[in-house]
């Protein structure tokens, strides 16, 4: 597609190929205007620079990179979250862990997430519970880095350590609750090589197994970390419940059950440490 200096904003918002969120997306971040600013100056004309950054942009976005990395932004359950290539994008379905978990935090509870990535779950809970006491964990040092600077930019106060899941936690630590959305895609599976996630960090993605094993981790040593009668909530693919409700079941967990997401799946599963 063709960008011109003198392309006016109305024009370019009817002229680019992509859906109208994205365009108006795409837009905003090239010429430095919110949605507010796109609507009242509207015809404004483009400079060359202009025309050529988002020339740039958009052939990005048709090359397939997501719209979150391009824009280094995503909103999650209301917040805004900087995002890099070096963590997940959060999406609207994980919304359901963080509701789930707000349902069932004690006053002035401690939580763990762990594999935060770009602090998406740690962040939201904090700031629709600035009671808690929040703990969040990845083995990533450039995830935590990232996490780190959205807890400063949602002014949230959250623990961030470097672990391979528990490996950091001393044997003493203790919660009201566990939370994670691991990597849950199997090895091999042909998702991985199509759309956004192409783009997306592999290994917080697979567990380069059968999507199970860090699930298994998880629930096999939350139960050391977990206060008696405190939840474990864990987010899964979209035919894991039956399986993550035998794990939960196997290591006896009570009160085991799944929840759907807006689309109707099974997407989290959680049950309470006896």
């Amino acid at each position: 597609m063709n960008i011109s200096a003198g392309d006016s904003i109305a024009a370019l918002q009817a002229r680019l190929p992509l859906d109208p969120l994205e365009n108006r997306i795409l837009l905003g971040h090239a010429l430095g205007l919110t949605r507010v600013g796109l609507i009242t100056q509207s015809d404004r004309t483009l400079t060359a620079d202009e025309a050529a950054r988002l020339t740039e942009l958009l052939q990005r976005r048709l090359n397939g990179e997501p719209i979150a990395y391009i824009v280094g932004e995503r909103e999650f359950y209301g917040l805004p979250f900087h995002v890099t290539d070096a963590v997940l994008i959060p999406r609207p379905d994980t919304e359901l862990l963080v509701e789930l978990a707000i349902e069932r935090l004690p006053v002035r509870g401690r939580v763990l997430d762990m594999g935060t990535g770009s602090g998406a779950i740690a962040v939201a809970i904090a700031h629709a519970r600035p009671d808690a006491v929040i703990t969040a964990l990845d083995v990533s040092a450039a995830a935590l880095e990232l996490a780190r600077s959205n807890a400063e930019r949602n002014q949230v106060r959250v623990e961030f350590l470097r672990s391979d899941w528990f490996c950091a936690l001393g044997a003493d630590r203790q919660f009201d609750l566990i939370v994670s959305n691991p990597p849950y895609i199997a090895d091999g599976d042909p998702h991985l090589a199509g759309g956004d996630l192409r783009f997306e960090p592999v290994s917080a993605l697979t567990d380069h197994a059968d999507g199970l094993s860090a699930l298994r981790t998880i629930a096999a040593g939350a139960r050391a970390h977990l206060m008696p009668g405190a939840w474990l909530l864990m987010e899964h693919g979209y035919d894991q419940s039956a399986a993550v409700r035998a794990l939960l079941a196997h290591h006896q967990y009570t009160e085991v059950q799944s929840w759907r997401d807006l689309p109707g799946i099974e997407r989290v599963t959680g049950g309470r440490c006896a």
